[in-house]
C-alpha cells in the first residue's frame, strides 16, 4: 500500500472516530472494539423481502448531477436494506459529499452543509466478505476499525481499490453493496473538485445531495 493510501486510511478512520465522539449513537457498541459482532438490527423477515427479480437502483441528486446506483440485494442484504432505509427517510436529502480524494474515492452521507453529524441508526453486521470487491464505481459501506460500525456514511470508489478488501488487522475490508450504473462521470467530476484549504479532501464548494430515492426507470439519462 502507497505512503499516499496509508495517510488516506488513516484520515477515514479519524473522520469516523470523531464523528462517533459527536454521535448520540454508539456505532462500536458499548464493550468496545474487542466485542463480539453483534447481532444485525435489521428484522431477518425484512431481510428475505430484499431479494427481487430486478435489482433496485438509487438515484443520487447531486449539486453537480445525477448519480444512479445499483443495489446487490443478493450479495449484500443487510447492507442493502440499511442503506435504503435511509433514503426512505429522506436522510440523505441535504447533505454533502464531505471527503473527496482524488484517484481514491468520494464519500458521503453523515454531515448537513453546515457540518452537523446527522443522528443515525444503529450500526449493521459487516458484510465485507461477500465477494464484491471495491473496483472503481462500486459503493461502499463507510466503517471505522471495528467490523460491525457502518451506519449512514458510504463512498464510491473512483478507481479500483483492492487494498480495501482486506484492509484491517483482522483480514476485514470495505462492504461493498452496489454500483454506478449511470454519472460515472459526475463522480469523476465530484472528484475532481476544488479542495478547501484548511479542511483537507473537504470541497471548498459543498456538493450537495439534493435528494436520494429509489428509482423504477433507471435508464441512462440523455447527455
Amino acid at each position: 500500500m502507497s505512503a499516499k493510501n496509508k495517510i488516506a486510511l488513516s484520515l477515514i478512520l479519524t473522520f469516523a472516530l470523531v464523528a462517533m465522539a459527536v454521535s448520540a449513537t454508539c456505532l462500536i457498541g458499548c464493550k468496545g472494539a474487542g466485542a463480539s459482532r453483534p447481532k444485525s438490527e435489521i428484522p431477518k423477515e425484512t431481510v428475505k423481502q430484499a431479494s427481487s427479480a430486478e435489482p433496485t437502483k438509487v438515484k443520487l441528486e447531486t449539486s453537480l448531477g445525477n448519480i444512479t446506483i445499483e443495489l446487490d440485494e443478493k450479495a449484500a442484504p443487510i447492507t442493502v436494506k440499511n442503506f435504503l432505509m435511509y433514503v426512505e427517510d429522506g436522510y440523505y436529502d441535504g447533505t454533502i459529499f464531505h471527503r473527496v480524494m482524488p484517484d481514491f474515492l468520494i464519500q458521503a452521507g453523515g454531515f448537513t452543509v453546515d457540518m452537523i453529524h446527522k443522528r443515525t441508526k444503529p450500526p449493521i453486521v459487516s458484510e465485507d466478505g461477500n465477494g464484491l470487491k471495491n473496483d472503481r464505481g462500486t459503493v461502499a459501506m463507510a466503517r471505522t476499525g471495528e467490523p460491525n460500525s457502518a451506519n449512514s456514511q458510504f463512498f464510491i470508489n473512483v478507481k479500483n481499490n483492492g487494498n480495501l478488501n482486506k484492509v484491517f488487522k483482522d483480514g476485514s475490508g470495505y462492504a461493498v453493496f452496489g454500483k454506478v450504473i449511470d454519472g460515472m462521470d459526475v463522480v469523476d467530476k465530484i472528484a475532481a473538485v476544488k479542495i478547501a484549504k484548511q479542511q483537507p479532501y473537504m470541497p471548498a464548494t459543498p456538493v450537495m445531495i439534493n435528494k436520494a430515492a429509489v428509482v423504477k426507470d433507471a435508464r441512462p439519462e440523455k447527455k
